[in-house]
Formats: structure tokens, sequence, C-alpha cells
């Protein structure tokens, strides 16, 4: 069980998809002119990346190896077409939003990434919980990201209004757009490398030998005398 809760803390915060690790730009830059968007987009995300990761957790032992990625693909693809059937049954108006990017999950680098790197070499539940945590860590960024596009261009959140208009405020026009995606998310990560640098969280060196001569790490936690 510690192993599947540190799989959720991995995906959630440690190796954010979007913050961290910066992966599925396409749809994080795309669909996020509104919390509502985030959100559908990142549930629908979760829902085939869980599905995904536990059936080719499953079948790791019976794909081979030179045709791992086409199964993976196949296996990926069914799960989208169930998703993007169910959206559009049930939830039109987000099957609407999301448009194209609800079939481009299929090549979705996390989706991808997480078959290749983690459920095809790991036991089922950890795999699942891989899958969540990767999903939620996705939703979260992407739901921020749209929630401040929109609030800043829209003066609205989840597509309610605030009222701010009213009171003298001015909705920003260009969050809504292309390049709002761009700032929004430039900020974030800044503010998230921030607050890591100042809780003194850098990147380990992993391939360190204690040879400080021509390391470029200048927060390894060695003093400079030690590095001279």
């Amino acid at each position: 069980m510690n192993k599947c809760v540190e799989r959720l803390y991995n995906g959630i915060v440690k190796e954010n998809p979007t913050f961290v690790l910066m992966l599925g730009m396409c749809p994080t830059l795309a669909v996020t002119t509104s919390a509502t968007n985030g959100v559908g987009m990142g549930l629908a995300t979760t829902a085939v990346l869980v599905m995904s990761n536990m059936f080719i957790s499953m079948l790791r032992n019976v794909i081979p190896q030179k045709v791992r990625v086409p199964a993976y693909i196949v296996i990926v693809a069914t799960f989208v077409t169930v998703v993007q059937f169910l959206l559009q049954a049930y939830v039109p108006s987000i099957y609407d939003a999301l448009g194209i990017y609800i079939p481009l999950i299929v090549v979705n680098c996390i989706i991808l990434g997480r078959a290749e790197a983690y459920a095809s070499k790991n036991p089922v539940l950890p795999s699942i919980f891989d899958g969540l945590g990767m999903g939620l860590g996705f939703t979260i960024a992407i739901t921020i990201l749209g929630a401040l596009r929109e609030f800043l261009g829209a003066g609205t959140i989840f597509e309610h209004d605030l009222g701010l208009v009213d009171k003298g405020f001015t909705p920003i026009s260009v969050f809504v757009l292309a390049p709002g995606a761009f700032f929004v998310l430039s900020c974030l990560v800044a503010i998230q490398n921030k607050i890591k640098l100042k809780k003194g969280k850098a990147p380990k060196n992993e391939g360190c030998l204690s040879d400080c001569s021509a390391c470029g790490n200048k927060m390894c936690g060695k003093s400079t005398i030690e590095r001279s």
C-alpha cells in the first residue's frame, strides 16, 4: 500500500506531468480556455491512463517486445474510443468543447510514457495507482491553468459570472487566446521552481562521484571550498 501511495504522490507532486515533466503540452495549451474544459480533459485522460496501465501491466509478459508500442497504441485507442462515446452520449457540451483533442489522447505522451516506463515493468496494482496519480496530477494542473485563464480572460470561474465586470474589472481577452496559455503556464512553472529553490529542493546528482571540479550543480549541498 505504501508503494501505491508513493505512486499517487509521485504523479500529483514529485513528477507532475504538466508542471515538472512538461508532457502533454498539446491539450494543456489548447483546451484550457476554461476550468470546465480542464476538468473534462483531465478526467478523460485519467480514465484512459488507469485502464491502459492496468491492461498493459496484465499483459506485460504476453506482449512481444518487438511489437510492444503498436500493442500499447491499440490498447490505449480502445479505451479512448470508449471514453469518447461516453462523453458524446452523456456530456455532449464537454465533447463539443474538447473536439479533436479527445481522440488525440491516443498519442498523448503521458499515456504512452507511463505504459513504457512503468506499467510494462510493474505489477497491476501499483500500475493502476501510477496511472491514477499521473492522471490526477494532469487534471489538477490543467484545471488550475484553465481557471486562471478563464478568470483573467473572461472574469468567470467554471463559467460562473463573478460579477467583477460590474465592479470595474476589465477582462484581458488575450488570456483566452493561444498566447495566454503560454503566459500562464510559464508563470505557474516559474512560481513552482521558485518555491522549490526556497525549500532547497534541487535536482539530485545521481552520478556524483565526489569529484566537483567540473560540476555545474550549484545546489549540490557541498561547500564552495569543497568544489574548488
